[in-house]
């Protein structure tokens, strides 16, 4: 019997390029979800320079993984700025937002704790 993937919205055996998988659009953010579950979450994000995510807290870790460009992200009041080939993480439960400071690319992966989850 076969299973269904647990990936979507990508193509499976075939190289590739992050940053390719969304496009930058004026005035927007644009998304592509690549697995979602009860557990995990991986997105890849393209914002507009400008563009953001409000302050916000999740039961979940998140972590930011920097394909493109550059953000000032604020962790539970902290602002940090990450550029690509870096990473932030961000703890369950802390207020977290961002910001766009040039078009910018991100993996966002999102881990939850299993007794965390309603089946």
């Amino acid at each position: 019997m076969d299973k269904p993937a647990l990936l979507k919205n990508i193509e499976f055996a075939r190289p590739l390029d992050l940053a390719g998988l969304v496009s930058y659009q004026p005035g927007q953010v644009v998304s592509r979800t690549l697995a979602q579950n009860p557990f995990l979450s991986l997105t890849v994000f393209a914002f507009a320079e400008g563009e953001g995510i409000s302050a916000h807290s999740v039961l979940a870790d998140a972590l930011v993984q920097v394909v493109d460009g550059q953000a000032e992200v604020t962790i539970g009041g902290q602002t940090v700025t990450v550029a690509a080939g870096q990473v932030v993480a961000m703890p369950e439960g802390v207020p977290h937002a961002l910001q766009a400071r040039q078009p910018f690319k991100m993996l966002l992966t999102v881990i939850k704790r299993p007794q965390e989850i309603q089946l």
